[in-house]
């Protein structure tokens, strides 16, 4: 058997150790049907058995001679019930029919891998047809295929999740049950097709369009076809409509248009009521009251207990008629004989007969509501946690009023601007007073760049904002920050600014100041950008120079706006979008920088905004008013307010978001900072749940001031406030 793939031409009857075939099958051997023949009409079977043969119809001698070996070969193969299993490995294999028949062996048969296979080759079927079996499916050759092994359980999974990084990438196949990994490409498909866009990323939707008609008139026409002779006779096809239409009016098939008559109709309204129906019209009929009946006090011999003493009778006659309880005396008779006539008899007929008449009677629809029912369902603040709800330290050390506050992006350090011509640097988890720097004049308003990579405070007094080096913290950051300013060149040909730009003296720079931008008015409040190289100032001034904006990089300045509309309280860049949003005495403008347009118009209903804050996702704002009221609002739904808390008993002075935690807080010269829970959802159909949650005390009127500044910490549920007391305080 093992010579039979090599003799030069044998028939498949003449082979050594096989039983002659029948003659059909000897026919379908000696012209087997090509595999690559598109015009073959066996089906997927039959394709299946001759699967060995599709070299076999070859022209010359040798080739034939091979293909008829191959078939041999895989005659023997099929026939392994015949056969011996020794015989079968001991026949090498044609090295023709191999490469032929590779699809019908067993694909994993040489797979080197430890792991089992479980790949589902059951195809397209519903594995739901295989919950109640331990298989999925069959193979090729009738054996089950079982599913794998699942041992692990929900605490194994846990710490997949926590030990494997990608484990967030990580489905299941369904088809498998084999844990697939997703690559980035596929990530960033499903990103994109989550936000609604293409699924290629290389398409743009947004296409220009291609004019290909222009507007202009040409010399020469589209097309000098001469006219249709059609178009100049007359149509006889229209002729014979016009004929038929003609004969259907003579015919009175197709009657004419009468005028339409101009009088009124009028119909009975009530014709098709029922007549029998009693008060029929009047569906909500409401029968007249009945008299009460008479009882105990009204009778001619009353019980002892209704006959009135002489005191009651003196106070019945000195009560209003409204307020008596009975409009008569009871009285008592010996016998229904000696009781006169009712002298009120015509009387209390007459005001009958009026509430009969004049009482309008009508049904009223009652609603049983309880009042608990009305209150909104509002969660328990203990469920709302963390929020700040105690003091935790008290920062003392400036002798006047503190004006201002702010905090390091890291949450280490904290700047404090006050009355007594003071900026101090503290440090937040101790207390203690670090740096304090003289200005020599009330500081407004403090900001601290919230750039990591950049350590600058800008301080605002008088009419000029003063940029300082707090020197805190790293001292590498420190010096990156001091390069970054000394690398400014300043140009050939100064241009014409609205402020200017100042270096410090040497005294001033020892003492951590860098720049001093002066103005022509006095300044209220300095912002920074998110980014840390723009601030933005406000004047107290009337115009349109209001509000400055000025660039660290280059030290330049511009007025973004040529006429005012209002005193202008603060201002606030929006944390992600070119917005600046602008707050006057009745409104809150927002500007798109980029376009520079008006945006949006905020009507907050306030006689006088005092600040805002803008949340860190950008859609929601709040802002204080000096008449107690804290506006939200939501840029999503409308321009007017979405809420309006009045929680504070006096003016409010300052409100703050915090970066992380959906809280936000007010401070008040009630000497108060009311602590609110804020949540804002991604689903837009859901309106954001404002919920307060605590009420923190601690400092002390003066002056008829309280509260002046609140800021959040950048990191923890922390909460500092400053007061007209000369003291920061820290609550947690």
């Amino acid at each position: 058997m093992a010579g039979a793939c090599g003799k030069p031409h044998m028939s498949p009857g003449s082979l050594p150790g096989k039983r002659r075939l029948e003659p059909d099958q000897e026919l379908q051997i000696q012209e087997p049907p090509l595999l690559s023949d598109p015009d073959s009409s066996l089906s997927d079977s039959e394709e299946s058995v001759f699967s060995g043969l599709e070299d076999s119809g070859s022209d010359t001698s040798e080739e034939d001679s091979e293909g008829v070996a191959g078939a041999g070969c895989e005659e023997d193969n099929g026939r392994a019930e015949e056969t011996s299993e020794e015989q079968a490995q001991a026949a090498p294999p044609c090295p023709r029919t191999a490469d032929v028949s590779a699809p019908s062996r067993d694909e994993y048969e040489e797979d080197s891998s430890d792991e089992e296979d479980i790949r589902n080759t059951v195809g397209n079927v519903p594995l739901a047809w295989y919950d109640d079996f331990p298989h999925v499916g069959y193979d090729l050759d009738g054996k089950r295929i079982y599913k794998p092994l699942r041992t692990r359980d929900e605490l194994d999974q846990f710490l997949d999740k926590m030990d494997d990084p990608d484990f967030w990438r990580t489905v299941q196949d369904k088809m498998t049950g084999r844990d697939l990994r997703l690559t980035d490409e596929q990530i960033a498909l499903v990103h994109r097709l989550q936000r609604g866009q293409f699924g290629d990323s290389g398409f743009n939707p947004y296409e220009p369009a291609v004019d290909f008609f222009s507007g202009d008139i040409m010399i020469h026409p589209v097309t000098n076809r001469p006219a249709d002779k059609r178009s100049f006779i007359p149509s006889l096809v229209e002729k014979e409509k016009v004929s038929r239409m003609v004969h259907a009016i003579k015919m009175g098939w197709i009657k004419p248009r009468r005028p339409q008559d101009s009088t009124p109709s009028f119909y009975d309204l009530w014709a098709q009521e029922d007549p029998n129906a009693v008060l029929g019209r009047h569906k909500m009929h409401v029968p007249a009251p009945k008299l009460a009946l008479p009882g105990h006090a009204e009778s001619y011999n009353p019980p002892p207990e209704y006959l009135p003493t002489e005191e009651e009778r003196l106070a019945w006659m000195q009560q209003e008629p409204i307020e008596r309880k009975l409009n008569f005396l009871p009285q008592k008779f010996p016998s229904l004989r000696t009781v006169p006539a009712y002298g009120r008899f015509i009387q209390e007929r007459f005001e009958r007969c009026l509430d009969l008449y004049l009482c309008p009677r009508q049904r009223k629809m009652r609603v049983n509501v309880d009042p608990e029912d009305l209150i909104p369902k509002l969660p328990r603040p203990r469920d709302l946690q963390p929020f700040p709800v105690c003091q935790a330290l008290v920062y003392r050390g400036h002798s006047d009023l503190v004006r201002c506050l702010t905090v390091s992006p890291g949450g280490q350090w904290l700047a404090s601007g006050s009355d007594d011509g003071t900026l101090r640097l503290w440090e937040v988890s101790t207390a203690r007073c670090m740096k304090t720097v003289r200005v020599g004049a009330v500081v407004r308003s403090i900001a601290w760049n919230p750039n990591p990579a950049i350590c600058l405070v800008a301080a605002a007094m008088d009419d000029a904002v003063l940029l300082l080096n707090p020197a805190l913290g790293d001292r590498l950051l420190v010096g990156s920050t001091d390069q970054l300013l000394e690398a400014f060149t300043p140009p050939e040909e100064p241009t014409l600014q609205p402020a200017r730009w100042l270096e410090v003296s040497e005294e001033e720079r020892q003492r951590g100041l860098r720049l001093r931008i002066c103005h022509s008015k006095p300044v209220t409040q300095v912002t920074w950008h998110g980014r840390g190289d723009y601030l933005a100032v406000v004047l107290s001034s009337q115009g349109h120079t209001q509000v400055l904006l000025h660039q660290l990089s280059r030290r330049r300045s511009q007025s973004p706006f040529r006429r005012s509309h209002g005193q202008v309280q603060c201002v606030s860049f929006h944390p992600t979008r070119p917005f600046l949003l602008v707050a006057s005495q009745r409104s809150v403008r927002i500007y798109h920088l980029l376009r520079q347009e008006l945006t949006k118009k905020l009507m907050p209903n306030c006689k006088w905004v005092s600040s805002m804050a803008v949340h860190p996702a950008g859609d929601n704002i709040i802002c204080g008013s000096y008449d107690s009221k804290l506006v939200w609002f939501d840029l999503d739904l409308s321009t007017k307010p979405y809420k309006v808390l009045r929680h504070h008993k006096k003016a409010l002075r300052a409100v703050a978001f915090h970066p992380r935690y959906p809280l936000f807080a007010s401070g008040s010269d009630d000497g108060s900072v009311i602590v609110c829970h804020g949540m804002v959802y991604n689903d837009l159909l859901q309106n954001p749940l404002l919920v307060p949650v605590k009420v923190l005390k601690g400092h002390t009127l003066t002056r008829d001031l309280g509260v002046l500044d609140v800021a959040f910490h950048p990191t923890q549920p922390w909460i500092f406030s400053s007061g007209a007391d000369g003291t920061i305080r820290l609550f947690s």
